[in-house]
């Protein structure tokens, strides 16, 4: 296939980051953005590189053992005989199509063919229930539902105008996908797709409140996350592992578009549950050379022996909260190589990260990835400040930067406020540039008039051996206004009482400034999103509706007795 100008202005600007991989200060001081016009990825890159290309592409390792590979032109083959079918079943330009699969090779050829297409995507993962499953269809407008066979029944009632497409067994009512590898693998297009454009609609995960829907173009996400292909590192022919589910953000930026772009292969490892010996024997046995685990995936691996994976991965990075500095000290002990923290959003691809060859500092997520212009903003008075709300500048605007909340205008414009976007989460810089993640602007509290960062004090908590994961919230006190509560995961082993919550006390005693003191701990399970994130806002309102009723102790809480 023939590359466009677009193909051009795409490849300079990632052959550019890949050529200053290590070399962060040239990269970041003379980087630009590619200027599109039109552009569609799956078309004028994923195909073009794809053209007589028998590199791997995506390889899926199964839970019984069993294995799948995909070539780049195998894939670009079946993505042209599913967008050809989606286009016969009335998938039209602008069409919205929510797709609810796990992490089989239907939801690749699916991504690629909606793009072909010029359909939007609203991803939805499995986990998902009927009411959540409807909310998708009904307030992302789609008119196409793609979903696993066994998940069908919870679009029951999302309407009779929409087209319903089955993946895997005959459902009654359901097209079969399986019928889509029957036709062509030519495709043609039926029209020009501009970058601006829209291709996703992803709904947040909802930590604090009823979940937005974040609009993408084919910019700002495909073209976007060539920040995020440098902050991992990845080359061509490497093979990266992310564990992330269907259905977030995260899944699309390093399961899809960094890897791609970077011509790397996505390496998965399905399982019903996280077994971490197994995952380590993948990893050695199919020669990983790049991991990526959310927090809660690297606390349950430092648990088990990292050192039967004799060759690890030479790329390991973290996202989706910010990662403990003891857990990035232990695989750095095992491995030889240090856990390379990122931040971004839903919004956003990578904004914030420690990118390859580049001081770590303990703690800090890094400095600004070329492309973004990074401004710490006091939230009271909107003064720039060494520690305040992390905001993006708009003036240029990041391409990796959403469009806005669609359908809220008026949450749209708050967002991008006075020539920033406000990210909602607070960070301090050193002298040198690093930016060290504090916590979102409503998990940050007050306790005798000291400011309190729940991730300082959780960073500390998970260094006691008992501690998998902690979550500390304000618990209303009648002298301190608030004072740190810690809500505890305990590692396997230890029991749930005041012996295992006072060594837990005099371990933060030991690491804490006074005014930072835990004083009241309780063991319980982590509410969290069925992205995996913790919401603490849940912790916050149980803990104030039990202060409210009773001056007492509640049951199962413990106090600092030190």
């Amino acid at each position: 296939m023939a590359a466009n100008d677009g193909t051009a202005a795409f490849r300079e600007a990632r052959d550019f980051l890949l050529e200053h991989r290590e070399n962060y200060a040239e990269a970041y001081a003379r980087f630009g953005w590619p200027q599109l016009g039109e552009f569609n990825w799956a078309l004028d890159w994923f195909d073009v590189i794809a053209e007589g290309n028998d590199d791997p592409a995506l390889w899926i390792v199964e839970e019984d053992g069993s294995e799948q590979r995909f070539s780049f032109a195998e894939m670009a083959h079946r993505s042209n005989r599913v967008a050809s079918w989606l286009r016969e079943r009335g998938v039209r330009r602008g069409d919205r199509i929510v797709m609810m699969l796990g992490n089989q090779v239907e939801l690749w050829d699916t991504i690629l063919a909606a793009m072909k297409l010029g359909a939007v995507i609203i991803p939805a993962t499995p986990l998902l229930g009927a009411a959540d499953a409807k909310d998708r269809v009904t307030r992302g407008g789609a008119q196409h539902v793609i979903a696993l066979s066994s998940a069908t029944d919870r679009f029951a009632e999302a309407g009779t105008e929409v087209t319903r497409i089955a993946v895997g067994a005959p459902v009654d009512g359901w097209h079969a996908f399986a019928d889509a590898y029957t036709g062509s693998a030519a495709f043609t297009p039926d029209g020009v797709t501009r970058a601006t454009d829209t291709i996703l609609l992803y709904f947040t995960s909802g930590t604090t409140a009823r979940p937005k829907l974040v609009e993408h173009t084919h910019a700002s996400y495909p073209v976007g996350h060539l920040s995020t292909m440098y902050w991992i590192g990845l080359e061509p022919g490497d093979i990266h592992l992310n564990i992330s589910s269907p259905g977030w953000a995260k899944h699309a930026w390093s399961n899809v578009f960094a890897p791609w772009n970077a011509q790397a292969c996505v390496f998965i490892h399905n399982y019903t549950r996280f077994d971490p010996p197994r995952l380590l024997h993948e990893m050695q046995r199919c020669g990983v050379t790049s991991f990526c685990a959310p927090p809660t995936v690297w606390r349950m691996l430092i648990q088990s022996d990292l050192s039967v994976l004799r060759n690890p991965p030479r790329l390991v990075v973290g996202a989706g909260e910010p990662l403990n500095p003891e857990v990035i000290e232990q695989v750095q002990k095992a491995w030889g190589v240090t856990i390379r923290d990122g931040f971004g959003q839903t919004e956003t691809t990578v904004q914030i990260a420690n990118t390859p060859g580049q001081p770590v500092r303990p703690g800090s997520m890094g400095r600004p990835v070329p492309g973004y212009r990074v401004a710490l903003i006091d939230p009271m008075t909107g003064e720039h400040r060494d520690e305040g709300e992390i905001c993006l500048e708009l003036d240029p605007r990041p391409l990796g930067l959403m469009v806005g909340y669609h359908g809220d205008a008026e949450l749209t414009a708050k967002t991008m406020a006075n020539g920033y976007y406000h990210t909602g989460d607070i960070g301090s810089r050193d002298a040198d540039g690093y930016i060290t993640y504090v916590g979102r602007t409503d998990d940050v509290f007050k306790a005798s008039d000291y400011r309190i960062s729940p991730f300082e004090l959780e960073s500390v908590l998970i260094e006691h051996e008992a501690v998998v994961e902690a979550a500390i919230v304000p618990s209303p006190d009648a002298l301190r206004l608030n004072v740190p509560k810690a809500y505890v995961v305990l590692a396997e082993g230890w029991p749930a009482n005041d012996e295992t919550a006072q060594s837990i006390f005099a371990h933060c005693r030991a690491h804490l400034s006074p005014f930072q003191r835990v004083r009241r701990i309780e063991f319980a399970d982590l509410p969290k999103t069925i992205s995996g994130k913790i919401r603490r806002v849940q912790l916050r309102e149980a803990e104030q509706t039990k202060r409210q009723s009773t001056d007492a102790t509640p049951p199962g809480e413990y106090l600092d007795r030190g």
